[in-house]
C-alpha cells in the first residue's frame, strides 16, 4: 500500500459478533449480515471501513479471541496461542451498518463450486508485512479460503470475532476531485466511500465485477460517474484481461478520460490492479504520489497463510 498510513480506529475493541442470515446476492458475491450486542463499542466512520475477522478452525469448539488490541499487541498474543487453538484472520469492509439493529453487513467473494473470484477480504495472515504494507495473498483460482467457506456455510448463531482497523480512504485538502478503482474484492470499499461522499463531490470511480449480475445499487453523488467493467464481457473481446481479476479495470482506467485539476485516488484490490493503477497515475499522467492510495488486498495465484 502507499506509504501514507491509514485512518486509525478511534477506539478498538474485539468485538463478538454472531451469524444472523447468510445469503447469495449475485454470482460471486455472498453477504454475511452479523449482530453485535455491543456494536456501540464499535466506532462506526463509514467510508471503507475495514476490520479483523477472526473465524474458528475446522473442528475448533470454541473460539479463542485475542484480549489486547492494539495492531502488535493482539498479534504478539495471537503468535503465542498454539497453532491448533488460533483463530483464523481475515480483513474484511464494512458494506453497511445498521447501529439502531445491532447489525453490520460484510460481503465475500465467492470461489470455486457455485461462484468465481477469490476472498473479499485482505489478508491478515502475519502482521509483520502488514506493518510494512498490506500483504495479500488470496488465490483466484484455488479451492474457496476460510472467508468463503464461511461465508457460504455459515448458520444463524455462528460466532466470529471482529476487531475495528480505521479506514483507508483519506482525501487531501488540495484535490477537487476523486478517484476510486477496485476489483470486486474492493466493491464493499467503494460503495461505503460513495455513500460517504457529500452530495456536491466530483469524481470517478471504476469497479470490475466477474459479470453484469454481480453489479450492486448503491448511492453515488450526481457528480460522481460510476464505471462498471465486466470481466467477461471485456475477455470476449480481449482475452487476456480475463486472466487476473482486476487486468481489464487497469486497462480501462489507462484509457479513460479523467477530470481536470488535482485529483485524489484510492485503488483496492489484486495486487497488480493496485500497484498498476499507482505507476499509471504517478508515471503516466504525472500525479503527486502523495494523492494516491492504493491497497493490495490479494494477489493472484497466491495463497494466504492460515
Amino acid at each position: 500500500m502507499s506509504a501514507n498510513s491509514f485512518r486509525k480506529p478511534v477506539d478498538p475493541h474485539v468485538l463478538v459478533a454472531e451469524v444472523v442470515t447468510s445469503k447469495q446476492i449475485s454470482p460471486s458475491l455472498q453477504r454475511v449480515t452479523l449482530g453485535i450486542e455491543d456494536i456501540d463499542r464499535l466506532t462506526l466512520v463509514g467510508d471503507d471501513q475495514w476490520f479483523r475477522l477472526f473465524l474458528p478452525r475446522p473442528g475448533q469448539e470454541s473460539l479463542k479471541l485475542p484480549t489486547r488490541t492494539s495492531n502488535l499487541g493482539w498479534y504478539a498474543q495471537y503468535l503465542a496461542t498454539p497453532r491448533a487453538r488460533r483463530p483464523l484472520v481475515r480483513n474484511y469492509t464494512v458494506r453497511a451498518a445498521r447501529p439502531e439493529l445491532r447489525e453490520i453487513d460484510v460481503d465475500f467473494v465467492l470461489h470455486g463450486p457455485g461462484g468465481t473470484g477469490h476472498d473479499a477480504g485482505h489478508d491478515a495472515g502475519h502482521e509483520a508485512a502488514h506493518q510494512a504494507g498490506h500483504d495479500a495473498g488470496h488465490a483466484a483460482a484455488e479451492p474457496a479460503g476460510p472467508g468463503a467457506t464461511f461465508a457460504r456455510t455459515a448458520t444463524a448463531g455462528d460466532t466470529v470475532g471482529i476487531l475495528d482497523q480505521g479506514a483507508y480512504h483519506r482525501p487531501r485538502p488540495d484535490a477537487a476531485w476523486t478517484l476510486l478503482v477496485a476489483d470486486e474484492s474492493g466493491l464493499a470499499a467503494v460503495a461505503g466511500i460513495c455513500e460517504s461522499l457529500p452530495d456536491d463531490a466530483q469524481g470517478v470511480a471504476v469497479v470490475e465485477v466477474p459479470t453484469a449480475d454481480d453489479r450492486q445499487d448503491f448511492r453515488v453523488p450526481a457528480g460522481v460517474d460510476l464505471r462498471w467493467v465486466e470481466r467477461d464481457r471485456a475477455a470476449s473481446s480481449e482475452p487476456v484481461l480475463g486472466e487476473v481479476p482486476g487486468r481489464a479495470a487497469l486497462e480501462f482506467a489507462r484509457q479513460a478520460e479523467l477530470p481536470a485539476g488535482t485529483g485524489y485516488a484510492l485503488v483496492a484490490g489484486e495486487q497488480a490492479l493496485a500497484a498498476g493503477i499507482r505507476r499509471h497515475l504517478v508515471n503516466d499522467r504525472r500525479w503527486s504520489r502523495a494523492n494516491v492510495d492504493f491497497v493490495g488486498y490479494w494477489r493472484h495465484g497466491k495463497a494466504s497463510p492460515s
